[in-house]
C-alpha cells in the first residue's frame, strides 16, 4: 500500500564534504522523487523553516517530510535548531533525524529530550553511509504514515507562527 507523503527533505550540514557524500548518495538511491534542500547553519535552517530573508517565497517548508540535522553547527547549533523546531505549533512534526559523528550519551540524551526523532552517527565508510541512508530514507518516506490532517494543520499554522 502506497501512501502519500511529503516529498521534500531538509539538510542541515555546514560541511561541504559531507552534503556532498549525502546529496550523491540519495541522488543514487532514486528509489522516490525527493527534493532535497540545503542550509548551512543553523540561522540559516531557521530562516528557510520561517520563510524569512532569502527564504521568503520558498514553498516547500509545507512539504518537509524529514530534515537530517547536524549538531555542530557554527552560530545557532543543531541544538538549539531542534529545541525551536520542536517547540514550534508549525513544525514540531516535522521528523527530525541528527546526524552526527558525536558518540557522546550526553549529545545523544540531550537530543531525544529535546524531541529528536532519531540520533544516527555518521559513518565515515561511504558504503556504511549508503545503507545507513537508504534504511533512514526508506522508513521516513516509505514506512511511516503521517495523519492526512498534520499537512494542512501545518500550511495553516506557518502563516501564523513563526520559531524564533
Amino acid at each position: 500500500m502506497k501512501h502519500h507523503q511529503p516529498a521534500a527533505l531538509l539538510v542541515v550540514e555546514d560541511s561541504d564534504e559531507d552534503f556532498e557524500a549525502l546529496n550523491r548518495i540519495i541522488t543514487q538511491l532514486d528509489t522516490f522523487p525527493l527534493t532535497i534542500h540545503r542550509c548551512i547553519n543553523g540561522d540559516d535552517a531557521l530562516d528557510f523553516l520561517n520563510k524569512e530573508g532569502d527564504y521568503q517565497d520558498v514553498t516547500d517548508v509545507l512539504s518537509l517530510g524529514l530534515i537530517l540535522l547536524d549538531l555542530n553547527l557554527p552560530g545557532t547549533d543543531g541544538r538549539e535548531v531542534l529545541v525551536m523546531i520542536k517547540q514550534s505549533t508549525a513544525l514540531k512534526t516535522i521528523p527530525v533525524v541528527v546526524i552526527s559523528t558525536s558518540s557522546n550519551p550526553k549529545d545523544i540524551e540531550e537530543c531525544y529530550q529535546s524531541g529528536a526523532n532519531s540520533y544516527m552517527l555518521k559513518p565515515m565508510d561511504i558504503g556504511e553511509l549508503k545503507v545507513s541512508m537508504q534504511i533512514m530514507l526508506d522508513y521516513w518516506f516509505k514506512a511511516v504514515t503521517i495523519p492526512a490532517d498534520i499537512a494542512l494543520t501545518r500550511v495553516s499554522k506557518l502563516s501564523a507562527q513563526y520559531v524564533r
